[in-house]
């Protein structure tokens, strides 16, 4: 059982190192060079910050990207999010 819930716990954190990462865009500006745009993506809905960037980051993956870069985002009530998603050339 122990073995069952340690691969468990290991394929959590092999997956989650995969996941498009937010990057801001002074940092993009820097590096945008190595990137080419794959879609954009948005949230809507959220109850916090948290939710609202591993709903971005989810989306990010199912489109192939390795970042995520945002571009709006409101914060009354519920969270709102709008991204531009880049994969590395």
């Amino acid at each position: 059982m122990k073995r069952i819930i340690l691969g468990m716990v290991a394929c959590t954190f092999t997956f989650s190192s995969f996941a498009a990462e937010m990057m801001s865009q002074k940092n993009f500006e820097k590096v945008k060079d190595q990137y080419v745009e794959v879609g954009n993506i948005s949230t809507s809905g959220e109850t916090s910050t948290a939710d609202a960037k591993a709903e971005l980051s989810k989306k990010a993956d199912e489109k192939g990207g390795d970042i995520y870069v945002l571009t709006s985002g409101n914060t009354n009530n519920k969270i709102h999010g709008n991204a531009v998603v880049y994969k590395k050339k």
